[in-house]
């Protein structure tokens, strides 16, 4: 994590918008744009065609993809990938990130306001588990970034403040909080925020500041991972613990 170099590859980025600031100017989104700078500052490696994809860098056996939304796309073009390359999938969440409203007809933007949610690496969860059927696998890296950014949405949603329902214009990435690498499945167990012993799928949702749905999908990850075991029930809801944790009872 190199935070002075990060800056540097924001400001080339920027630089290169038609507009002042940069905003949605790029035929690339800011936030992508900047990783595959910081990543890879030589352009010969950026945008390299594999088979019948192209990488975002690709060099020798080595390629990072970069991927800021959905996992969806990643299940058709990572198997073929790894079949003769190391991949390292990078995920950038946002860490502390301000919001600012564009209208849409005039252009103006509001001045930015904080978010009151502070990311956390648990919310990989819902999306990693997308990657289940992939796991582990000897050539296959998750680098999980969490990113402070300033994002920018047009005030056009469905809602009476037209602001549910919004588009997103872009986000600026501002720094790296923090970097999480998966290598091995044991790895994982690093996206978990200090739990009770043992703990239950509400007691997760709770801790990270996640949805039921993003809980349950990571402890079903876990468990496939063999990072987490079954230990027992409280009323209807099943108990888990590090697996390590139960060798260690044994």
């Amino acid at each position: 994590m190199d935070n002075k170099l990060f800056l540097k590859a924001r400001e080339q980025v920027l630089g290169a918008g038609t507009e002042p600031n940069g905003i949605g100017t790029l035929g690339e989104k800011t936030l992508h744009a900047v990783l595959k700078q910081y990543l890879e500052p030589e352009r010969q490696y950026q945008e390299v065609p594999v088979g019948g994809f192209v990488a975002d860098i690709k060099r020798d056996r080595r390629i990072i993809e970069i991927q800021t939304r959905s996992f969806d796309r990643l299940l058709k073009k990572l198997p073929e990938l790894l079949q003769e390359h190391d991949v390292t999938v990078v995920y950038p969440l946002p860490h502390r990130k301000t919001l600012s409203w564009i209208d849409p007809e005039t252009g103006e933007t509001t001045k930015a306001r904080r978010s009151p949610k502070t990311g956390t690496p648990a919310d990989a969860f819902r999306e990693l588990y997308k990657l289940r059927p992939l796991f582990p696998h000897p050539g296959l890296t998750i680098h999980i970034m969490m990113i402070d950014l300033e994002e920018y949405r047009y005030l056009n949603g469905w809602s009476y403040d037209k602001k549910r329902g919004s588009i997103r214009c872009d986000r600026l990435p501002s720094q790296i909080a923090a970097e999480y690498m998966l290598c091995i499945p044991q790895d994982f167990a690093k996206l978990l925020p200090p739990l009770p012993k043992p703990f239950l799928v509400k007691d997760l949702m709770k801790a990270a500041r996640i949805s039921q749905r993003a809980a349950s999908c990571g402890v079903a990850l876990l468990r496939a991972l063999g990072v987490i075991r079954q230990c027992g029930t409280q009323g209807r809801a099943y108990c888990y613990e590090l697996a390590e944790e139960e060798e260690n009872h044994g």
